[in-house]
């Protein structure tokens, strides 16, 4: 008889394809029953019997919007309510075609809606209940370009930005417990998000594109061996450190009753 402990119900966003669905492939092969949340029924219905059948996991659907505010809310009660889930994937996401000022207004709102406001309240709700419980995981899947300021469209980036540093203040509020949060930054990886903001996965130099199987399995190999921020394709994780410690060693310097000296008068 297997003595292994159910690791309980993951919720994932963003899981009719992509990323999503290859955490939830992954997850369930770990033995997670799972919640998938996405837009496209048909699709989250066709991934819950697949994973059902081959991992004999209990797989729900439940389809939302999360730029809309009551489906946002129907997913916020989820993770409020139901203490069977042990874990958040926040991986919904979208991007937009062209540079920041060339990309129309309402399409930039809508991501801003989708990458920024749905994962933030769904982390706060996440939170507070794995909090409470003293258990739980939270990852969010953030990107590389929130290290690149000077590359791509500059609201999208920014909207990785966010969840890099947001990620990076929920593990100073929840050290102590027994709550595990990381933010994940992929760099290109073949997903439908291409096509979906008008670009082409061909022109990507082959060394460039990780393949989705691939940054999932890194990423999970992160989360288990403790990494806070896992940078997938990053081989030496020491350049990580040392841009974090040159970070923080600007933090005491950052708010004087001084300025600079070169700012004064000489």
């Amino acid at each position: 008889m297997s003595t292994q402990q159910h690791p309980g119900v993951a919720l994932i966003t963003g899981a009719s394809s992509g990323i999503g669905a290859t955490y939830a492939k992954q997850l369930a092969a770990r033995g997670y029953d799972l919640i998938l949340v996405a837009r496209d029924k048909a699709r989250l219905i066709a991934l819950a019997e697949t994973l059902t059948q081959r991992y004999h996991t209990q797989a729900q659907v439940f389809p939302a919007d999360l730029t809309q505010e009551s489906d946002l809310q129907r997913v916020e009660a989820l993770l409020q309510h139901n203490a069977d889930i042990t874990l958040l994937l926040n991986n919904a996401g979208m991007s937009v075609e062209g540079s920041f000022l060339s990309t129309d207004t309402a399409q930039v709102q809508n991501m801003l809606a989708l990458n920024v406001v749905a994962p933030t309240r769904l982390a706060q709700a996440a939170g507070r209940a794995f909090q409470a419980r003293d258990n739980g995981t939270i990852i969010n899947i953030a990107s590389v370009v929130a290290l690149m300021h000077e590359r791509f469209n500059g609201a999208y980036n920014a909207t990785k930005s966010f969840l890099l540093m947001l990620t990076r203040a929920m593990q100073t509020e929840l050290a102590g417990s027994k709550v595990r949060i990381q933010a994940v930054l992929p760099g290109l990886t073949r997903t439908e998000i291409f096509d979906r903001a008008g670009m082409s996965v061909t022109a990507i130099p082959a060394e460039m594109l990780m393949e989705v199987d691939t940054l999932v399995e890194a990423a999970l190999a992160g989360l288990a061996q403790g990494e806070l921020v896992t940078i997938p394709t990053l081989e030496n994780y020491g350049l990580w450190q040392e841009y974090d410690q040159a970070r923080s060693a600007m933090l005491p310097f950052l708010s004087l009753s001084q300025s600079a000296s070169r700012y004064r008068q000489q």
